[in-house]
């Protein structure tokens, strides 16, 4: 099943609507990057509301698409992370380090949308 990825300005918007298979993630991550690519987007919103269930595989590949999408100037954010999905994370020990979460996508909008903060610059 695909997941729908809008662009909405600057930002892609991929919303999981259901359970991912393997291959579904896989198939989210490229057309994440391909879309990223082609809109020169500055941000990315995964919005995982649907899901009452996250395996290690998709956490690790989300992970993974934000990293790929850190390297090519964009910033992912997760949004909608049930408070089952999130405690049953915290017990197996997982957890989207290094990945920015927020509790819907009118706050993942706003994280993306404050001024970036340069890195390695030691301005301050």
């Amino acid at each position: 099943m695909a997941v729908p990825i809008l662009k909405q300005g600057q930002f892609l918007i991929a919303t999981i609507q259901a359970a991912l298979t393997d291959s579904d993630v896989l198939q989210l991550r490229d057309d994440v990057m391909t879309q990223v690519t082609r809109h020169r987007s500055r941000g990315i919103i995964v919005d995982v509301t649907a899901l009452d269930v996250m395996d290690s595989f998709v956490s690790r590949s989300l992970q993974g698409i934000s990293r790929m999408t850190r390297l090519r100037g964009a910033e992912t954010v997760i949004v909608g992370i049930q408070p089952e999905v999130a405690f049953a994370m915290v017990q197996l020990g997982m957890s989207f380090e290094d990945v920015s979460t927020a509790l819907d996508l009118e706050e993942g909008l706003a994280l993306l949308q404050r001024p970036r903060k340069e890195g390695g610059d030691g301005g301050g």
